[in-house]
């Protein structure tokens, strides 16, 4: 694929998918009511972050979801301020120190807790706010739930504010037979592109690390991967932890070995179906995007030994026992305080 011209899309560059629960459905009227009721309002003076729902348009009072070729979308926003922990202890101190200078005792532990605390309500009016989103994609025909948060951090307030917006709704991470890191090392392995998946092929760029004490870890960009000196790495027990990868020609995109997809860039090509430069850019760019990524899913599902029942091990999946945690479905009514998956 080495000089065809990619180009990235507003929407779904990164891609973590779940598999919604069988039995929940709701219409466009029923999600735009759960939704209003948790739109998004910016921090107050003394709040350091605050999450809601958006018009995903960018369009003020407009729908807070939009139905784009049967497809549904939304979009969170994120808004947090910060003050630097230095500054909040400094601040504090100097309240400790007007303490000791006007009474003559040192503040114990829990008076100086309740200083610093304080001292960052204080200081929060005048922290510059800072605003991250996040896009959600419902496809309620295939049972899918997608957004483009990439960290561990921005999914959990997606899966979050999802949960307890709409009653019923449970979703768990898609899993596969066949784990991305299990099958990215076998691609890796072969000796020729004849045993790669149909429809699929390895670019020029990955990451390889050891799973021992070391941690050693190897990168490769705009390098050719069918080399002996790859497989030597892997024989010498580090395994990919990301791949990129093309399909079809059409679309570019980086495996990683949580099932997530990053950097999704679409062949030049691929635009002469979006349409004419007249027609709204959100609903083409929606539709090209959804429309790619539901042939793309199947196809890579599929190389992957095909989607896995809730529950169940996934071949060659070491991390399976040491994180069940995350491959429990998460569910409206969970009244755990602790991380939603």
């Amino acid at each position: 694929m080495q000089g065809l011209f990619f180009e990235s899309i507003s929407v779904f560059k990164n891609v973590t998918i779940y598999r919604i629960a069988p039995g929940w459905a709701a219409t466009l009227e029923s999600m735009e009511a759960a939704l209003d009721a948790a739109r998004f309002v910016p921090c107050g003076a003394t709040q350091d972050k605050s999450v809601g729902w958006v018009e995903p348009r960018g369009e003020a009072h407009g729908p807070l979801v939009e139905s784009v070729a049967g497809q549904r979308i939304l979009k969170l926003m994120i808004e947090t301020k910060g003050v630097p922990g230095s500054v909040v202890k400094k601040k504090a101190q100097e309240a400790a120190d007007h303490i000791e200078a006007t009474t003559g005792r040192k503040p114990g532990k829990k008076e100086t807790k309740a200083l610093r605390e304080d001292a960052l309500l204080a200081l929060l009016p005048q922290a510059f706010e800072r605003q991250s989103s996040a896009w959600v994609w419902i496809d309620l025909e295939n049972g899918w739930l997608v957004t483009d948060a990439s960290s561990q951090g921005k999914l959990d307030e997606v899966v979050t504010a999802l949960v307890r917006a709409f009653d019923g709704l449970a979703i768990t991470l898609l899993q596969t037979a066949v784990t991305p890191q299990t099958a990215m090392t076998q691609w890796l392995s072969a000796t020729t592109p004849d045993e790669w998946p149909g429809g699929f092929a390895v670019e020029r760029e990955c990451e390889l690390k050891s799973g021992d004490e070391e941690k050693s870890a190897v990168k490769f960009t705009r390098h050719n991967l069918a080399t002996d000196e790859v497989r030597q790495h892997i024989t010498e027990g580090k395994l990919p932890t990301r791949l990129a990868m093309s399909w079809e020609g059409r679309i570019g995109f980086m495996l990683t070995e949580s099932l997530q997809l990053k950097k999704i860039a679409f062949l030049e090509g691929v635009f002469e179906d979006r349409g004419s430069e007249d027609e709204n850019g959100f609903d083409a760019d929606v539709a090209l995007s959804t429309g790619e990524l539901q042939k793309l899913l199947p196809e890579l599902m599929e190389a992957l030994g095909g989607e896995m029942a809730f529950g169940a091990a996934a071949q060659g999946d070491a991390s399976a026992a040491a994180a069940p945690v995350e491959r429990e479905a998460v569910t409206a009514d969970a009244d755990d305080e602790g991380p939603p998956f």
